[in-house]
């Protein structure tokens, strides 16, 4: 994460606009999934470097399907009518009780990729990026969104914009490391975007 801002977007730009991204070129058999990790104190910037992004690469023909975990989530809640009873009750719930509720009506297996999926088969795109993962932290895990989308977004390739670190180690193995600080659990599929070769 050395490289300024600006050097990682123009990487990012030149990454997803290439040929060899868009037609999934040296993966092998994996999925086409890719983390762009950030340092977590550039979120907000990073919010209004992807809407940049996804202008700039709208503009030279590549289409984004934008997807925020935390706007999805919002949507389920309140599909489920349930999100106003979750703000009233906040604040004196114990927080487990109130994070089995949410992670368990937020399910990515049974609620959130349906809910992704449906957004996949409605609007046409070449590159799908998904946001909001430290938004949604603990009750989604973003290990386990990716374990559960393999099978729904494998089609067209997928950048996770994750707030913290992407390593990989022969020792250890790969490990999402969000915020720089919480161990995300182990999740070796995806490829580091800033480390793509155009």
């Amino acid at each position: 994460m050395a490289a300024s801002r600006k050097a990682r977007a123009e990487h990012l730009f030149k990454v997803i606009t290439s040929h060899r991204f868009l037609t999934k070129q040296g993966l092998g058999n994996e999925v086409p999934f890719f983390i762009y990790p950030y340092d977590a104190g550039e979120g907000l910037s990073v919010i209004e470097d992807r809407r940049d992004l996804i202008g700039r690469i709208g503009h030279a023909g590549v289409t984004v399907l934008d997807l925020s975990l935390y706007d999805l989530s919002l949507g389920i809640l309140e599909e489920r009518g349930i999100l106003e009873q979750v703000l009233e009750v906040e604040s004196e719930t114990e927080k487990s009780e109130l994070r089995e509720l949410l992670q368990s009506v937020l399910d990515p297996q049974a609620n959130l990729i349906p809910k992704i999926a449906e957004a996949i088969s409605s609007k046409p795109h070449d590159v799908i990026f998904l946001s909001g993962v430290g938004e949604v932290y603990p009750y989604i895990r973003s290990h386990n969104v990716l374990n559960n989308l393999q099978s729904t977004a494998k089609d067209k390739p997928t950048v996770l914009f994750f707030p913290g670190s992407y390593t990989h180690a022969l020792a250890t193995g790969a490990s999402l490391d969000l915020f720089g600080c919480l161990h995300d659990d182990k999740y070796y599929r995806a490829f580091n975007i800033l480390n793509y070769e155009v």
